[in-house]
This record gives structure tokens, sequence and C-alpha cells, in this order.
């Protein structure tokens, strides 16, 4: 019994040392194949650098983040794996979020353009009258003595003394006694009285009772506004002197400014809501009836004219209108209508990024799409795109980003491959350099070259070089406080943009000049026009976004530009001003916070 006992633990151990020496075996090779594997997949995880603040950034080797300068960190790509146009970008939906990307199925829409117009009120030059003495003589009385004095048809408006009055009366009583024998003198004496506006009662009066009128009545002859007195009482007038200008305000005219690049869509009889800043509150209307077939060679502006009825007498001459025409696009009322913000532009062409259906995770490839009008903050799409696409409308520039480290195909690299995020840049001092430097560099050079590769002429910026020193008196007029020297200031500007010479450049310097200068003037007149600091500076704001996309397009020279920023500005809603220097001395608040905001971009000309 105890030799089977032992013969059973002996076969039991030797088992169990073939299983343990099995399972080394096993499992030593699967181990290797694990961390074989597992080194692989580390590898791969390795190949691709992001940055935890912006994940739109990769990279294929580590180091700082192009945009924040922070440590890159290994790209966690997803499991699924998915095959992909080469062009194409995915990011994930991490990514997305945090880049903040939305994305719209575009679709066919009526386009209605809106044009924004700025005019005055002024009387209708029809029913303009002058009031004219018909006779020579002194101004014995007066009547009406001031200037917006309202008057009536008929209404006895002076008194004149005229001794050729008096003579002629003289003349009608002597004919009057032999009309029987000299019927033609008589007739020619009473004539004479009625070219000098006597009527026949007062003719007949001074026939038969021999009394000689001494003071003649001038009488208005139209109801309306004393715009002008020309004569004060004692003054000696000629026949056709003019007494009074009369205006008739019942009707009006507001005379609008309309930019070459609005007149295509406005047109005759359309209708003009437009608003006073006089009169805040109330919206008025009016019909097209006439616009100048000749633009102001200086300004680049046309007149457009509205007649409004003037009911209770709110329109006054030489208040501030702004209006705004709604014009439908009939030859574009089948088209898809996209979003400002989903369109790119590098030279000529216009992109967008499209997402690909069907995908587990965002796919997005660049298209070039063909545009159309402007219709305020979207575009009229002419070709490129189809009803039901999806398409990247906030975050554009993210995704492009993205593509650009990536190698794809992308705004400023059409043909794909790596390009390089610093050029350009100095990380180092936070600064953009613009091409201009360049010619900074040589002082004979005749053209510049800015990021957008636009031939910028060297005489161009030195142009707008005057305008920026004019803004830089306006900002400080602001920080100052001051509405006077406000306005003044902004005229100035004004005045030294209208004194830009076109001719320097063409082709896209001149449409990209031509897409930004309504806006700068449009912002420039509501700060001139303006005694209301808040209001400037509203309108300060909407200028100097434009105004930074002017620098950043065509450069300055020899300057040190800070793009600073308060986010307290506008109601909390943030606001952007220019400075040539670092110190924050805030615009939008003066004394009341001079230092409040931060330098958000140095740029180097």
């Amino acid at each position: 019994m105890k030799k089977i006992f032992k013969y059973n633990w002996i076969k039991y151990g030797l088992l169990l040392v073939f299983g343990i020496f099995l399972g080394w075996i096993f499992f030593h090779n699967s181990g290797a194949d694990t961390h074989h594997e597992s080194h692989q997949h580390s590898d791969e995880q390795g190949s691709a650098w992001t940055c935890s603040m912006h994940p739109q950034i990769r990279m294929d080797q580590p180091g700082k983040c192009p945009i924040c300068a922070m440590d890159l960190i290994p790209l966690v790509q997803s499991g699924t794996s998915q095959t992909l146009d080469p062009d194409a970008i995915r990011l994930t939906k991490e990514a997305i979020a945090l880049a903040d990307v939305l994305t719209t199925k575009v679709s066919r829409q009526k386009p209605v353009r809106e044009v924004r117009l700025y005019g005055r009120v002024q009387a209708d030059e029809r029913r303009f009258q002058s009031q004219v003495s018909q006779l020579p003589g002194r101004i014995e009385k007066l009547f009406v003595n001031f200037t917006g004095e309202q008057v009536s048809l008929g209404q006895k408006l002076a008194e004149i003394y005229s001794p050729d009055l008096v003579t002629a009366q003289q003349e009608l009583i002597e004919t009057a006694k032999t009309r029987q024998l000299q019927p033609e003198l008589y007739e020619a004496s009473k004539e004479k009285l009625r070219q000098w506006k006597l009527t026949d009662d007062q003719i007949e009066l001074v026939e038969n009772s021999g009394t000689i009128i001494k003071n003649f009545e001038v009488l208005s002859n139209t109801s309306g506004t004393v715009t002008a007195r020309k004569v004060s009482t004692g003054d000696y007038v000629s026949q056709g002197t003019v007494l009074f200008d009369i205006a008739d305000l019942s009707s009006v005219w507001v005379l609008f400014d309309a930019y070459e690049t609005d007149l295509p869509f406005i047109n005759l009889g359309e209708r003009v809501k437009f608003s006073l800043q006089a009169v805040p509150g109330s919206d008025f209307s009016g019909n097209i009836v006439f616009i100048d077939p000749v633009l102001d060679p200086v300004t680049r502006v046309a007149r457009v004219r509205v007649e409004t009825a003037n009911t209770g007498g709110k329109l006054k001459p030489e208040m501030f209108a702004t209006g705004i025409v709604s014009s439908n696009l009939k030859e574009y009322r089948n088209n898809i209508v996209i979003p400002k913000s989903a369109v790119l532009w590098t030279g000529k062409r216009s992109i967008v990024y499209v997402k690909n259906p069907g995908k587990e995770e965002p796919v997005f490839k660049l298209r070039e799409i063909g545009l159309g009008p402007m219709l305020g903050d979207s575009y009229v799409v002419t070709d490129g795109l189809a009803e039901g696409e999806e398409i990247v409308t906030r975050g554009t520039f993210s995704v492009d980003a993205a593509a650009q480290l990536e190698g794809k195909t992308s705004m400023m690299n059409y043909e794909g491959g790596k390009t390089n995020m610093m050029t350009g840049m100095d990380m180092t001092g936070d600064k953009m350099k613009s091409g201009s430097d360049n010619a900074n560099s040589n002082p004979d050079l005749k053209t510049a070259i800015v990021a957008s590769e636009i031939k910028i002429s060297i005489d161009f910026i030195n142009q707008l070089n005057k305008v920026f020193d004019n803004y830089i008196v306006l900002k400080n007029a602001f920080v100052d406080g001051d509405i006077s020297g406000v306005k003044k200031a902004a005229e100035e500007v004004r005045r030294s943009i209208d004194g830009t010479d076109m001719n320097l450049i063409s082709g896209d310097a001149m449409a990209q000049w031509m897409r930004l200068l309504p806006d700068l003037k449009k912002d420039l007149a509501q700060i001139s026009s303006s005694d209301n600091i808040q209001e400037q500076r509203g309108s300060f704001s909407g200028f100097n976004d434009v105004f930074y996309k002017v620098v950043k397009t065509f450069g300055l020279r020899g300057k040190t530009v800070y793009y600073q920023f308060c986010p307290m500005a506008i109601d909390n809603k943030g606001a952007y001003w220019l400075s040539e220097e670092s110190d924050i001395k805030n615009p939008y608040f003066g004394d009341a916070m001079l230092t409040c905001g931060e330098t958000k971009e140095t740029l180097k000309f």
C-alpha cells in the first residue's frame, strides 16, 4: 500500500513539473509578443504629438506648441482604423470641443443684401422760395425778424418806402384825369403799378381816393420756414433784392452717401428704412427717387436721394441719418448661402472645410468654392457646394492650422507637404514679423510682400504710416475723453485715408483695400457725427476691428505696434485697440480704468 501511494506521488509531481515547464514556454513567448506589441503600440502613439491646450496642433516629434509654447504631449490615436483621403484631416471629438469647432449643413436661401447708408436730412430744393423786393426803396418795417420763423402764404413780411412808387401813383392820379383824351398814358401808368405787384384793388383805391400809398407791403408767396433773413430795417434794396429765403419742410430729402461697391445693389424706387440719431426709437422710410450718375472723385461715393413726408416736423435739415436698403438678389435667388466665418481667403481663392459624411470621428477636407455677393455676415455661393453638405462655420482657422501641421492641403499650402508654422514668428518675443521688414532693410526696394502674398507698393505703405499716425492721435483723444478732440482726430484719419493713392495698388491688393475701405469710413463718420463719448467709443471698437485687418494685410514701415484688449469694454463684450507703446492706456474708459487691459499681439514692421 505504501509503495502504491509513493508511486502516485511521484507521478503527480512529474506532471506538475511538466505543466510548469509548458506554461513557462507558453507565457514566456506570449509575454515577449505582448511586450513587442506594447512597444510597437507605444511607438505608434509617440509618432504624433499635440498640445493639451490646442489639440488641433499635430507634430511628428516632441517640442513646444507653436501657439502657446507649452510642451507637446503624445497624441493618443483612436483604435478605430479608418481609410482617409490623403488630403483629409481627422480631429478627435475632444479636439473638436476644445477648439470650439462648429459645423452647419448648407441650404439654398433667398439672398437679401442689406446695404447700410449714412447721410443727412436736407430741404427739398424744389420747395425753396426766395422772397424778393419788387421795387427799389428803403425797408421801413420787418414783420419777420429771425431765421426759423414759420410763415404762411399771403402773410405780411415787410414794408418798403419807395420814392419811385410814390411818383408812379402820382402819374396814375394825373393820367386818370385825362384818360378820355390820352387813354394810352392812363393804361401805361396802371401797368407800371401792376409790374410792381400792386393789385387791381390797390390801384383802383389810389385812383378813386387820390391817396398815395407810401409804404408798400411785401407779402409771402409761399408757406414754410424762414431759412435766411437777408435784410434789416433801414436797409436800401433794389428791385429783385432777396429779402428772405423760405423753405417748405412738409416734405424733405434724405441724401445718403453710397460707396461704389454698394451701388450695384441700390435701385430706383426701392424702399429705404432709416433712423435719426436725434430721434431715437423712431423709424422712418422713403423711396429712392434719384441716384447720382457721377461719383465724387475724392470720397468715391455717389449721392442717393430719398423723399419722405415730414409729418410733425421731426425731420430737420442737417440731421444725421442711418439707412438700410434690403435688396433682393433675383439672379441668385436659388443659390446656397453660407456664413462669412466659414470662408478662408488666400489670394484669388476662397476655400471652406467640408465634413466627410459617414465617418466615426470628424473628418474634414478643404474645398475651393466660388463666391457671389456678400450679404452682411454671409456670402452667396456660386459653385463648389451642394445642398445638404456640412461645412465648418466656426473654428475654421483651427482646422486649417491642424491641416498645415500634418502637411495636408491647406489655405497657405495648397499643394500639401509639411509646413513650418514658425516662419515669420519670433516665439521668444511673441512678435509677428511682417514681410515689410524686407523692405525696411532695403530703402530702394519699391515693393514689399506681406504674409498674404499680396504685392504692396512701399509708397502706399508710407501713406498708411500717415493714417496710423493720425489714428494714434485719435486713440489718445479717447484716452483723454475729449469729445471735440475725438471728432477732430477722426476727421484727420478720414482725410489721410482719402489721401491714399489707390493707383499704387492693383489686383488682390486693390480688392482687399476696397473690401475694407467702406467699413473704415462708416465708423469714422459715426465718430465724427456723434457728441456722445460712449457712442463714439462703440464706433471706435468697430473701426479697430477693420483697421487691424488693414495693418495685418498691408503692413506698416519701421513701426512696432501693440494690439491690446480690454475684456470689460463695450458692456463687457470686450474691445481691441492699437498702440505704439506697450503700457496700457485704455481708450474705452480713460481715467476711470486707464490700465485695464493687456497686450494680445506685438507686430514689428
